[in-house]
Protein backbone atom coordinates (compact mmCIF):
# COMPACT_ATOMS: atom_id res chain seq x y z
CA UNK A 1 0.00 0.00 0.00
CA UNK A 2 1.57 3.02 -1.26
CA UNK A 3 1.17 6.65 0.44
CA UNK A 4 0.40 8.59 -1.77
CA UNK A 5 -3.20 5.36 -2.86
CA UNK A 6 -4.37 5.61 0.83
CA UNK A 7 -3.96 9.39 0.62
CA UNK A 8 -6.16 9.38 -2.20
CA UNK A 9 -8.23 7.03 -0.92
CA UNK A 10 -9.16 9.56 1.64
CA UNK A 11 -10.06 11.90 -0.23
CA UNK A 12 -12.60 9.46 -2.15
CA UNK A 13 -14.32 8.60 1.61
CA UNK A 14 -14.99 12.88 2.36
CA UNK A 15 -16.14 13.15 -0.86
CA UNK A 16 -18.33 10.03 -0.23
CA UNK A 17 -19.30 11.28 3.29
CA UNK A 18 -20.51 14.63 1.53
CA UNK A 19 -22.53 12.77 -0.45
CA UNK A 20 -23.86 10.99 2.31
CA UNK A 21 -24.94 13.71 4.15
CA UNK A 22 -26.67 15.30 0.98
CA UNK A 23 -28.45 11.81 0.41
CA UNK A 24 -29.68 12.05 4.10
CA UNK A 25 -31.28 15.68 3.65
CA UNK A 26 -32.74 14.47 0.32
CA UNK A 27 -34.17 11.21 2.47
CA UNK A 28 -35.90 14.09 4.62
CA UNK A 29 -37.30 16.22 2.66
CA UNK A 30 -38.70 13.74 0.03
CA UNK A 31 -39.53 10.96 2.93
CA UNK A 32 -37.73 8.12 1.11
CA UNK A 33 -35.88 5.85 3.40
CA UNK A 34 -32.20 6.67 3.62
CA UNK A 35 -31.02 3.68 5.55
CA UNK A 36 -30.35 0.12 5.15
CA UNK A 37 -32.59 -2.92 6.15
CA UNK A 38 -31.97 -5.02 9.24
CA UNK A 39 -31.74 -8.81 8.03
CA UNK A 40 -33.07 -9.87 11.86
CA UNK A 41 -36.03 -7.61 11.32
CA UNK A 42 -36.53 -9.06 8.00
CA UNK A 43 -36.31 -12.61 9.06
CA UNK A 44 -38.36 -12.52 12.07
CA UNK A 45 -41.51 -11.15 9.63
CA UNK A 46 -40.97 -13.58 6.83
CA UNK A 47 -39.65 -16.64 8.88
CA UNK A 48 -37.04 -18.79 8.06
CA UNK A 49 -37.89 -22.25 6.51
CA UNK A 50 -34.34 -23.33 5.55
CA UNK A 51 -31.11 -22.24 3.96
CA UNK A 52 -29.16 -23.69 0.62
CA UNK A 53 -25.53 -22.68 -0.40
CA UNK A 54 -25.71 -20.89 -3.80
CA UNK A 55 -21.84 -20.94 -4.17
CA UNK A 56 -19.78 -17.75 -5.63
CA UNK A 57 -21.78 -15.56 -7.89
CA UNK A 58 -21.66 -12.30 -9.25
CA UNK A 59 -24.68 -10.02 -7.69
CA UNK A 60 -25.81 -6.49 -8.82
CA UNK A 61 -24.57 -3.86 -6.06
CA UNK A 62 -28.31 -2.24 -6.53
CA UNK A 63 -30.09 -5.65 -4.87
CA UNK A 64 -28.08 -5.13 -1.85
CA UNK A 65 -30.43 -3.65 0.91
CA UNK A 66 -29.69 -4.24 3.84
CA UNK A 67 -26.61 -6.17 6.70
CA UNK A 68 -27.11 -8.23 8.89
CA UNK A 69 -24.56 -6.20 11.82
CA UNK A 70 -23.66 -3.29 10.62
CA UNK A 71 -27.23 -1.38 8.74
CA UNK A 72 -26.86 1.73 10.63
CA UNK A 73 -23.06 2.26 9.55
CA UNK A 74 -24.43 3.09 5.84
CA UNK A 75 -27.08 4.98 3.55
CA UNK A 76 -29.39 2.84 1.56
CA UNK A 77 -26.39 3.03 -1.24
CA UNK A 78 -23.95 2.04 1.18
CA UNK A 79 -22.47 5.80 1.18
CA UNK A 80 -20.59 5.84 5.09
CA UNK A 81 -22.57 7.79 8.06
CA UNK A 82 -19.32 8.21 9.90
CA UNK A 83 -15.87 10.01 10.21
CA UNK A 84 -14.97 7.27 12.14
CA UNK A 85 -14.86 4.90 9.25
CA UNK A 86 -12.24 7.05 7.43
CA UNK A 87 -9.25 4.55 8.18
CA UNK A 88 -11.14 1.04 7.14
CA UNK A 89 -12.37 2.50 3.89
CA UNK A 90 -9.62 4.14 2.63
CA UNK A 91 -7.68 0.71 3.62
CA UNK A 92 -10.38 -1.37 1.26
CA UNK A 93 -9.99 1.20 -1.09
CA UNK A 94 -6.22 1.16 -1.65
CA UNK A 95 -7.10 -2.88 -1.84
CA UNK A 96 -9.28 -2.53 -4.34
CA UNK A 97 -7.24 -0.78 -6.85
CA UNK A 98 -3.82 -2.02 -6.47
CA UNK A 99 -3.11 -5.93 -7.68
CA UNK A 100 -4.04 -8.02 -5.31
CA UNK A 101 -7.94 -6.69 -4.84
CA UNK A 102 -10.21 -8.08 -2.64
CA UNK A 103 -11.71 -11.50 -1.66
CA UNK A 104 -15.52 -11.87 -2.98
CA UNK A 105 -18.00 -10.73 0.14
CA UNK A 106 -20.80 -12.80 2.32
CA UNK A 107 -24.45 -12.39 2.09
CA UNK A 108 -28.03 -14.12 2.99
CA UNK A 109 -30.45 -13.59 -0.25
CA UNK A 110 -34.05 -13.74 0.70
CA UNK A 111 -36.06 -13.48 -2.51
CA UNK A 112 -34.13 -10.99 -4.51
CA UNK A 113 -32.81 -9.01 -2.51
CA UNK A 114 -29.60 -9.25 -0.60
CA UNK A 115 -28.14 -8.91 2.78
CA UNK A 116 -24.58 -8.63 3.73
CA UNK A 117 -22.78 -10.57 6.31
CA UNK A 118 -19.42 -9.96 5.79
CA UNK A 119 -18.13 -6.95 3.47
CA UNK A 120 -20.20 -3.45 4.33
CA UNK A 121 -17.11 -1.63 3.55
CA UNK A 122 -15.99 -3.35 0.37
CA UNK A 123 -19.72 -3.02 -1.05
CA UNK A 124 -19.17 1.05 -0.04
CA UNK A 125 -16.37 1.45 -2.32
CA UNK A 126 -17.34 -0.91 -5.09
CA UNK A 127 -20.59 1.75 -5.39
CA UNK A 128 -18.16 4.37 -4.85
CA UNK A 129 -16.31 3.37 -7.89
CA UNK A 130 -19.14 2.83 -9.72
CA UNK A 131 -19.21 -0.91 -10.20
CA UNK A 132 -22.55 -2.46 -11.03
CA UNK A 133 -21.80 -6.10 -9.73
CA UNK A 134 -19.62 -7.76 -6.70
CA UNK A 135 -18.44 -11.03 -6.41
CA UNK A 136 -20.03 -13.17 -3.14
CA UNK A 137 -20.63 -16.29 -2.04
CA UNK A 138 -24.70 -16.83 -1.59
CA UNK A 139 -26.62 -18.47 0.91
CA UNK A 140 -30.26 -18.24 -0.09
CA UNK A 141 -32.43 -18.76 2.91
CA UNK A 142 -36.25 -19.68 1.70
CA UNK A 143 -38.86 -18.06 3.61
CA UNK A 144 -42.80 -19.03 5.11
CA UNK A 145 -43.69 -15.46 3.44
CA UNK A 146 -42.61 -15.12 -0.34
CA UNK A 147 -40.22 -12.19 -1.13
CA UNK A 148 -41.46 -11.18 -4.67
CA UNK A 149 -40.40 -8.05 -6.73
CA UNK A 150 -43.86 -6.21 -5.88
CA UNK A 151 -43.56 -7.00 -1.96
CA UNK A 152 -39.87 -5.74 -1.11
CA UNK A 153 -38.83 -6.37 2.90
CA UNK A 154 -39.08 -2.86 3.60
CA UNK A 155 -42.65 -3.39 2.50
CA UNK A 156 -43.23 -6.15 4.82
CA UNK A 157 -41.54 -4.49 7.42
CA UNK A 158 -43.59 -1.80 7.74
CA UNK A 159 -46.86 -3.80 7.37
CA UNK A 160 -45.68 -5.78 10.47
CA UNK A 161 -44.42 -2.43 12.59
CA UNK A 162 -47.92 -0.94 11.91
CA UNK A 163 -50.41 -3.98 13.38
CA UNK A 164 -47.62 -4.17 16.34
CA UNK A 165 -48.39 -0.17 16.88
CA UNK A 166 -52.15 -1.32 16.61
CA UNK A 167 -52.16 -3.71 18.78
CA UNK A 168 -49.74 -2.23 21.67
CA UNK A 169 -51.32 0.99 21.84
CA UNK A 170 -55.15 -0.34 21.58
CA UNK A 171 -55.98 2.03 18.52
CA UNK A 172 -56.94 -0.69 17.01
CA UNK A 173 -59.82 -1.64 19.15
CA UNK A 174 -60.73 2.17 20.96
CA UNK A 175 -60.38 4.26 17.47
CA UNK A 176 -60.89 1.47 14.40
CA UNK A 177 -61.24 4.63 12.22
CA UNK A 178 -57.01 5.83 13.13
CA UNK A 179 -55.35 4.10 9.98
CA UNK A 180 -52.16 6.13 11.22
CA UNK A 181 -50.00 4.35 8.02
CA UNK A 182 -46.50 4.84 7.80
CA UNK A 183 -43.75 4.91 4.70
CA UNK A 184 -41.03 4.50 6.73
CA UNK A 185 -40.66 1.13 9.75
CA UNK A 186 -38.55 3.40 11.89
CA UNK A 187 -41.03 6.09 12.72
CA UNK A 188 -43.52 4.07 14.57
CA UNK A 189 -41.01 4.40 17.29
CA UNK A 190 -41.59 8.46 16.98
CA UNK A 191 -45.21 7.55 17.34
CA UNK A 192 -45.19 5.69 20.15
CA UNK A 193 -43.19 8.53 21.76
CA UNK A 194 -45.38 11.21 21.15
CA UNK A 195 -48.08 9.02 22.79
CA UNK A 196 -45.58 8.45 26.20
CA UNK A 197 -44.90 12.28 26.28
CA UNK A 198 -48.58 12.81 26.30
CA UNK A 199 -49.36 10.65 28.84
CA UNK A 200 -46.87 11.71 31.24
CA UNK A 201 -48.54 15.12 31.02
CA UNK A 202 -51.80 13.68 31.13
CA UNK A 203 -51.08 12.15 34.32
CA UNK A 204 -49.37 15.26 35.46
CA UNK A 205 -52.72 17.19 34.87
CA UNK A 206 -55.01 14.43 35.97
CA UNK A 207 -52.15 13.67 38.95
CA UNK A 208 -53.42 9.72 38.21
CA UNK A 209 -51.21 7.14 36.73
CA UNK A 210 -52.73 6.95 33.28
CA UNK A 211 -53.34 3.67 31.39
CA UNK A 212 -51.30 3.33 28.06
CA UNK A 213 -54.47 2.92 25.84
CA UNK A 214 -56.15 5.22 27.49
CA UNK A 215 -53.08 7.70 26.74
CA UNK A 216 -53.37 6.84 23.35
CA UNK A 217 -56.96 7.40 22.58
CA UNK A 218 -56.82 10.66 24.09
CA UNK A 219 -53.68 11.60 22.24
CA UNK A 220 -55.37 10.34 18.98
CA UNK A 221 -58.35 13.08 20.10
CA UNK A 222 -56.74 15.68 20.95
CA UNK A 223 -53.23 16.44 19.42
CA UNK A 224 -53.25 14.18 16.27
CA UNK A 225 -56.60 14.71 14.79
CA UNK A 226 -56.44 18.47 15.33
CA UNK A 227 -53.45 18.23 13.42
CA UNK A 228 -54.55 15.81 10.95
CA UNK A 229 -57.18 18.72 10.10
CA UNK A 230 -55.19 21.18 9.44
CA UNK A 231 -53.23 18.71 7.00
CA UNK A 232 -56.51 18.14 4.81
CA UNK A 233 -57.70 22.12 4.97
CA UNK A 234 -54.43 23.21 3.87
CA UNK A 235 -54.11 20.65 1.06
CA UNK A 236 -50.79 19.44 2.00
CA UNK A 237 -51.08 16.06 1.03
CA UNK A 238 -51.05 17.62 -2.23
CA UNK A 239 -47.96 19.12 -2.10
CA UNK A 240 -46.30 15.67 -0.83
CA UNK A 241 -47.89 13.39 -2.92
CA UNK A 242 -45.31 10.37 -1.72
CA UNK A 243 -46.66 10.83 2.07
CA UNK A 244 -49.32 10.00 4.51
CA UNK A 245 -51.33 12.28 6.06
CA UNK A 246 -49.60 10.34 9.35
CA UNK A 247 -45.96 10.81 7.54
CA UNK A 248 -47.44 14.73 7.35
CA UNK A 249 -48.33 15.01 11.52
CA UNK A 250 -44.55 13.51 12.24
CA UNK A 251 -42.71 16.01 9.89
CA UNK A 252 -45.01 18.49 10.67
CA UNK A 253 -44.44 18.12 14.43
CA UNK A 254 -40.68 18.36 13.92
CA UNK A 255 -40.78 21.11 11.72
CA UNK A 256 -42.68 23.63 14.22
CA UNK A 257 -39.99 21.93 16.99
CA UNK A 258 -37.21 23.71 14.49
CA UNK A 259 -39.40 26.64 14.01
CA UNK A 260 -40.38 27.32 17.38
CA UNK A 261 -36.32 27.04 18.13
CA UNK A 262 -35.31 29.25 15.47
CA UNK A 263 -37.86 31.61 16.29
CA UNK A 264 -37.67 31.77 20.25
CA UNK A 265 -41.58 31.86 20.31
CA UNK A 266 -44.72 28.75 19.84
CA UNK A 267 -45.69 28.38 16.09
CA UNK A 268 -49.61 27.30 16.34
CA UNK A 269 -49.80 24.27 14.06
CA UNK A 270 -51.85 25.82 11.26
CA UNK A 271 -48.19 28.18 10.78
CA UNK A 272 -46.16 25.51 10.65
CA UNK A 273 -48.45 23.83 8.28
CA UNK A 274 -48.45 26.78 5.60
CA UNK A 275 -44.61 27.23 6.12
CA UNK A 276 -43.71 23.39 5.56
CA UNK A 277 -45.96 24.03 2.14
CA UNK A 278 -43.76 27.15 1.30
CA UNK A 279 -40.49 25.83 1.98
CA UNK A 280 -40.80 22.25 0.59
CA UNK A 281 -44.08 21.70 -0.72
CA UNK A 282 -43.55 19.83 -4.23
CA UNK A 283 -46.28 21.13 -6.31
CA UNK A 284 -45.32 22.83 -9.27
CA UNK A 285 -46.34 26.43 -8.59
CA UNK A 286 -44.75 25.75 -5.12
CA UNK A 287 -41.83 24.49 -6.50
CA UNK A 288 -41.78 27.51 -8.94
CA UNK A 289 -42.41 30.17 -6.66
CA UNK A 290 -39.47 28.91 -4.52
CA UNK A 291 -37.44 29.34 -7.10
CA UNK A 292 -38.39 32.61 -8.44
CA UNK A 293 -38.00 34.01 -5.09
CA UNK A 294 -34.42 33.06 -4.65
CA UNK A 295 -33.74 34.65 -7.96
CA UNK A 296 -34.96 37.83 -7.28
CA UNK A 297 -33.32 37.76 -3.75
CA UNK A 298 -29.69 36.79 -5.11
CA UNK A 299 -29.93 39.06 -7.95
CA UNK A 300 -31.67 42.72 -6.68
CA UNK A 301 -31.14 44.59 -3.81
CA UNK A 302 -33.06 44.71 -1.12
CA UNK A 303 -34.31 47.76 -1.35
CA UNK A 304 -35.96 47.04 -4.69
CA UNK A 305 -37.44 43.90 -3.90
CA UNK A 306 -40.86 43.34 -4.89
CA UNK A 307 -43.71 43.11 -1.64
CA UNK A 308 -46.17 40.30 -1.40
CA UNK A 309 -49.41 40.43 -4.09
CA UNK A 310 -52.00 42.57 -2.69
CA UNK A 311 -54.70 40.51 -0.10
CA UNK A 312 -51.83 38.06 0.00
CA UNK A 313 -52.17 38.24 3.76
CA UNK A 314 -55.33 38.55 4.22
CA UNK A 315 -55.44 34.54 2.54
CA UNK A 316 -52.47 33.45 4.56
CA UNK A 317 -53.87 35.08 7.92
CA UNK A 318 -57.60 33.16 7.01
CA UNK A 319 -56.33 29.75 6.15
CA UNK A 320 -56.99 27.39 8.67
CA UNK A 321 -58.21 29.71 11.45
CA UNK A 322 -61.35 29.67 13.64
CA UNK A 323 -60.77 32.47 15.92
CA UNK A 324 -62.80 35.49 15.12
CA UNK A 325 -59.96 38.28 15.62
CA UNK A 326 -58.07 39.93 12.62
CA UNK A 327 -54.80 40.32 15.00
CA UNK A 328 -54.27 37.35 17.50
CA UNK A 329 -50.74 38.16 17.13
CA UNK A 330 -48.75 41.35 16.91
CA UNK A 331 -45.44 42.01 16.33
CA UNK A 332 -43.86 45.07 17.66
CA UNK A 333 -40.45 46.50 16.71
CA UNK A 334 -38.41 47.57 19.52
CA UNK A 335 -35.56 49.82 19.41
CA UNK A 336 -34.41 50.35 22.92
CA UNK A 337 -35.74 54.49 22.79
CA UNK A 338 -38.87 56.38 23.34
CA UNK A 339 -40.11 55.61 20.25
CA UNK A 340 -39.92 51.98 20.41
CA UNK A 341 -41.64 51.92 24.11
CA UNK A 342 -44.26 54.80 22.57
CA UNK A 343 -44.74 51.79 19.75
CA UNK A 344 -45.16 49.09 22.79
CA UNK A 345 -47.85 51.04 24.22
CA UNK A 346 -49.63 51.71 20.80
CA UNK A 347 -48.95 47.41 20.27
CA UNK A 348 -50.28 46.36 23.90
CA UNK A 349 -53.94 48.95 22.82
CA UNK A 350 -54.53 46.66 19.92
CA UNK A 351 -53.49 43.78 21.77
CA UNK A 352 -55.82 44.29 24.59
CA UNK A 353 -58.83 44.65 22.22
CA UNK A 354 -58.05 41.29 19.95
CA UNK A 355 -56.59 39.48 23.10
CA UNK A 356 -53.79 39.07 21.34
CA UNK A 357 -49.89 37.75 21.68
CA UNK A 358 -47.79 40.45 21.73
CA UNK A 359 -44.07 39.32 20.73
CA UNK A 360 -41.92 41.83 20.93
CA UNK A 361 -38.28 42.00 18.24
CA UNK A 362 -35.18 44.03 18.96
CA UNK A 363 -32.62 43.62 16.00
CA UNK A 364 -28.75 44.37 16.64
CA UNK A 365 -26.80 44.60 13.80
CA UNK A 366 -24.16 42.39 15.54
CA UNK A 367 -24.80 40.25 18.97
CA UNK A 368 -20.76 40.03 19.77
CA UNK A 369 -20.85 43.80 19.57
CA UNK A 370 -24.42 44.28 21.40
CA UNK A 371 -24.68 46.55 24.80
CA UNK A 372 -25.12 43.65 27.38
CA UNK A 373 -26.66 45.75 30.06
CA UNK A 374 -28.90 48.14 27.55
CA UNK A 375 -30.17 44.48 26.18
CA UNK A 376 -31.03 43.18 29.55
CA UNK A 377 -32.80 46.53 30.51
CA UNK A 378 -35.12 46.03 27.28
CA UNK A 379 -35.89 42.81 28.27
CA UNK A 380 -36.54 43.40 31.76
CA UNK A 381 -38.69 46.82 30.98
CA UNK A 382 -40.40 44.66 28.72
CA UNK A 383 -41.67 41.59 30.77
CA UNK A 384 -42.29 44.01 33.28
CA UNK A 385 -45.03 45.85 31.15
CA UNK A 386 -46.36 42.60 29.67
CA UNK A 387 -46.88 41.63 33.34
CA UNK A 388 -48.30 45.50 34.24
CA UNK A 389 -50.71 45.06 31.80
CA UNK A 390 -51.39 41.03 31.95
CA UNK A 391 -50.64 40.28 28.50
CA UNK A 392 -48.78 37.35 27.21
CA UNK A 393 -45.49 38.36 25.55
CA UNK A 394 -41.98 37.72 24.95
CA UNK A 395 -39.37 39.45 23.79
CA UNK A 396 -36.57 38.07 20.85
CA UNK A 397 -33.54 39.66 20.32
CA UNK A 398 -31.83 39.06 16.50
CA UNK A 399 -28.75 39.87 14.52
CA UNK A 400 -28.92 41.08 11.43
CA UNK A 401 -30.06 44.04 9.05
CA UNK A 402 -33.31 45.57 10.33
CA UNK A 403 -35.39 46.04 7.70
CA UNK A 404 -35.13 42.32 6.40
CA UNK A 405 -35.88 40.93 9.76
CA UNK A 406 -38.46 42.80 10.53
CA UNK A 407 -40.17 41.58 7.31
CA UNK A 408 -39.06 38.05 8.06
CA UNK A 409 -40.47 37.98 11.18
CA UNK A 410 -43.73 40.13 9.88
CA UNK A 411 -44.87 36.80 8.33
CA UNK A 412 -45.73 35.05 11.33
CA UNK A 413 -47.32 37.54 12.67
CA UNK A 414 -51.22 39.49 11.86
CA UNK A 415 -49.66 42.73 12.63
CA UNK A 416 -46.53 44.30 12.70
CA UNK A 417 -46.45 48.11 14.96
CA UNK A 418 -43.06 49.90 14.49
CA UNK A 419 -41.62 53.39 15.30
CA UNK A 420 -41.62 55.96 12.55
CA UNK A 421 -38.59 58.35 13.70
CA UNK A 422 -36.94 58.76 10.62
CA UNK A 423 -40.00 58.71 7.31
CA UNK A 424 -39.01 58.33 3.95
CA UNK A 425 -37.10 61.53 2.77
CA UNK A 426 -37.81 63.91 -0.54
CA UNK A 427 -34.82 63.27 -2.28
CA UNK A 428 -34.04 59.74 -4.32
CA UNK A 429 -31.20 58.61 -2.08
CA UNK A 430 -32.92 59.44 1.41
CA UNK A 431 -35.88 56.86 -0.20
CA UNK A 432 -33.24 54.71 -1.42
CA UNK A 433 -31.65 54.20 1.98
CA UNK A 434 -34.98 54.59 3.67
CA UNK A 435 -35.40 51.23 5.99
CA UNK A 436 -38.85 52.45 6.76
CA UNK A 437 -39.51 52.68 2.90
CA UNK A 438 -38.08 49.13 2.38
CA UNK A 439 -40.13 47.91 5.63
CA UNK A 440 -43.26 49.58 4.09
CA UNK A 441 -42.54 48.08 0.43
CA UNK A 442 -41.75 44.39 1.93
CA UNK A 443 -43.58 43.94 4.93
CA UNK A 444 -46.05 40.73 4.01
CA UNK A 445 -48.76 42.12 6.76
CA UNK A 446 -50.73 45.29 8.38
CA UNK A 447 -47.84 47.46 9.43
CA UNK A 448 -48.86 50.18 11.70
CA UNK A 449 -46.13 53.20 12.01
CA UNK A 450 -46.37 55.11 15.34
CA UNK A 451 -44.37 58.69 14.79
CA UNK A 452 -45.19 60.05 18.30
CA UNK A 453 -48.06 59.61 21.44
CA UNK A 454 -49.46 55.91 20.89
CA UNK A 455 -53.47 56.58 20.17
CA UNK A 456 -57.03 55.47 21.20
CA UNK A 457 -57.39 54.27 17.81
CA UNK A 458 -61.52 55.19 17.98
CA UNK A 459 -61.97 57.03 14.88
CA UNK A 460 -59.94 56.24 11.26
CA UNK A 461 -59.50 58.25 8.45
CA UNK A 462 -59.62 55.93 5.62
CA UNK A 463 -58.13 57.17 2.86
CA UNK A 464 -59.87 55.12 -0.38
CA UNK A 465 -58.41 55.49 -3.87
CA UNK A 466 -60.06 52.54 -5.14
CA UNK A 467 -56.95 50.69 -5.69
CA UNK A 468 -56.45 46.80 -4.78
CA UNK A 469 -54.23 48.08 -1.55
CA UNK A 470 -56.91 50.48 -0.57
CA UNK A 471 -59.22 47.22 -0.90
CA UNK A 472 -57.52 45.62 1.50
CA UNK A 473 -57.64 48.87 4.11
CA UNK A 474 -61.13 49.14 3.81
CA UNK A 475 -61.28 45.50 4.44
CA UNK A 476 -59.53 46.27 7.81
CA UNK A 477 -61.38 49.54 8.30
CA UNK A 478 -65.03 47.14 8.71
CA UNK A 479 -63.12 44.60 10.55
CA UNK A 480 -62.64 47.49 13.39
CA UNK A 481 -65.67 49.09 12.16
CA UNK A 482 -67.93 46.24 13.44
CA UNK A 483 -65.77 44.41 16.00
CA UNK A 484 -64.14 47.59 18.05
CA UNK A 485 -66.51 49.66 16.96
CA UNK A 486 -64.65 52.48 15.73
CA UNK A 487 -65.85 55.21 13.50
CA UNK A 488 -64.98 55.33 9.95
CA UNK A 489 -63.96 58.63 8.09
CA UNK A 490 -63.67 57.48 4.25
CA UNK A 491 -61.38 60.45 2.30
CA UNK A 492 -60.96 59.88 -1.77
CA UNK A 493 -59.43 62.95 -3.37
CA UNK A 494 -59.27 64.05 -6.27
CA UNK A 495 -56.92 65.28 -8.55
CA UNK A 496 -57.96 66.54 -12.36
CA UNK A 497 -61.32 65.03 -12.09
CA UNK A 498 -59.49 61.85 -11.27
CA UNK A 499 -58.76 59.63 -8.18
CA UNK A 500 -55.88 61.09 -6.32
CA UNK A 501 -53.61 57.54 -5.88
CA UNK A 502 -51.41 57.63 -3.34
CA UNK A 503 -50.38 54.02 -3.97
CA UNK A 504 -50.74 53.69 -7.44
CA UNK A 505 -50.05 55.84 -10.81
CA UNK A 506 -53.60 58.53 -11.27
CA UNK A 507 -55.86 55.80 -13.56
CA UNK A 508 -58.71 55.66 -10.50
CA UNK A 509 -62.40 56.37 -11.16
CA UNK A 510 -64.67 58.94 -9.59
CA UNK A 511 -66.88 55.52 -8.20
CA UNK A 512 -64.13 54.86 -5.37
CA UNK A 513 -66.26 56.63 -3.20
CA UNK A 514 -69.41 54.71 -3.67
CA UNK A 515 -67.53 51.31 -4.21
CA UNK A 516 -66.44 52.34 -1.19
CA UNK A 517 -69.95 53.04 0.98
CA UNK A 518 -71.45 50.16 -0.97
CA UNK A 519 -69.45 47.86 0.88
CA UNK A 520 -69.43 49.37 4.43
CA UNK A 521 -72.53 49.58 4.38
CA UNK A 522 -72.76 45.85 2.91
CA UNK A 523 -71.68 44.86 6.16
CA UNK A 524 -73.86 47.27 8.13
CA UNK A 525 -71.51 49.97 8.74
CA UNK A 526 -72.54 53.53 8.69
CA UNK A 527 -69.69 56.00 8.27
CA UNK A 528 -69.05 59.65 6.87
CA UNK A 529 -67.73 60.40 3.02
CA UNK A 530 -65.89 63.23 1.47
CA UNK A 531 -64.48 63.56 -1.70
CA UNK A 532 -62.22 66.73 -2.01
CA UNK A 533 -60.11 67.73 -4.93
CA UNK A 534 -56.44 68.80 -4.92
CA UNK A 535 -53.59 67.49 -2.95
CA UNK A 536 -53.70 64.56 -1.18
CA UNK A 537 -51.38 65.43 1.82
CA UNK A 538 -52.71 68.32 2.20
CA UNK A 539 -56.53 67.24 1.88
CA UNK A 540 -55.69 64.05 4.11
CA UNK A 541 -54.10 66.74 6.95
CA UNK A 542 -57.18 68.91 6.77
CA UNK A 543 -59.86 66.16 7.19
CA UNK A 544 -57.69 64.10 10.23
CA UNK A 545 -58.15 67.47 11.82
CA UNK A 546 -61.61 68.51 11.07
CA UNK A 547 -63.12 65.13 11.75
CA UNK A 548 -60.49 64.46 14.99
CA UNK A 549 -59.60 60.87 13.54
CA UNK A 550 -57.21 59.65 15.64
CA UNK A 551 -55.13 57.24 12.78
CA UNK A 552 -55.25 56.74 9.11
CA UNK A 553 -55.86 53.43 7.29
CA UNK A 554 -54.40 53.18 3.80
CA UNK A 555 -53.25 51.24 1.14
CA UNK A 556 -49.03 50.47 0.54
CA UNK A 557 -46.86 51.50 -2.27
CA UNK A 558 -48.85 50.62 -5.97
CA UNK A 559 -45.84 51.55 -7.91
CA UNK A 560 -42.88 49.48 -8.67
CA UNK A 561 -39.81 49.67 -6.14
CA UNK A 562 -38.29 51.75 -8.73
CA UNK A 563 -40.64 54.17 -9.84
CA UNK A 564 -42.00 54.61 -6.02
CA UNK A 565 -38.28 56.00 -5.23
CA UNK A 566 -37.80 58.02 -7.94
CA UNK A 567 -41.33 59.59 -8.42
CA UNK A 568 -42.12 59.36 -4.99
CA UNK A 569 -45.83 58.65 -3.10
CA UNK A 570 -48.58 60.13 -1.31
CA UNK A 571 -48.26 57.42 1.09
CA UNK A 572 -44.46 58.92 2.13
CA UNK A 573 -46.15 62.48 2.20
CA UNK A 574 -48.32 61.08 4.57
CA UNK A 575 -45.66 59.39 6.38
CA UNK A 576 -43.75 62.42 6.81
CA UNK A 577 -46.62 64.63 8.17
CA UNK A 578 -49.25 62.97 9.89
CA UNK A 579 -48.82 62.96 13.06
CA UNK A 580 -51.05 60.27 14.18
CA UNK A 581 -50.41 56.26 13.48
CA UNK A 582 -50.78 55.14 10.08
CA UNK A 583 -52.03 51.63 9.83
CA UNK A 584 -50.38 50.61 6.04
CA UNK A 585 -52.46 47.34 4.43
CA UNK A 586 -51.74 45.16 1.46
Amino acid sequence: MTRGAYLGAVEDFHEARRRAALEQILARLTGRPDTLLSYDEVRSIVGERNRIDRGLKEIPLDSIVGSVGRYGDFTRTFLPKSDQMQDRWARVKTVATSMEGWPPIEVYQLGESYFVIDGNHRVSVARQMGLESIPAYVTEVKTRVPLTPDAQPEELIIRARHADFLKRTGLGETRPEAALPLTQAGNYRTLEEHIRVHRHYMGIEQQREIPYEEAAAHWYDTVYRPVANIIREQGLLQDFPDRTETDLYLWLAEHRAELEEALGWEVPPHQAAEDLAIQRGGARQRVLTRVSEKLIDAFTPEELEPGPAPGEWRVRRLAGREEDHLFSEILVALNGRDGGWRALEQAIVIAQREGALLRGLHVVPNSSEADKPALQEIRDRFAWRMGEVQLNGKLVVEEGPVARTVCDRARWNDLVVMPLTYPPGTRVLERLGSGVRTIVQRCPRPLLTVPGEPSPMQRALLAYDGSPKADEALYVATYLAVRWEVKVVVLTVLENGLTARYSAPRTGSRNASARAQAYLEAHGVEATYEVRSGDLGENIMKALEGYACDFILMGGYGRRPMFEIMLGSGLNEVLRTAGTPVLICR
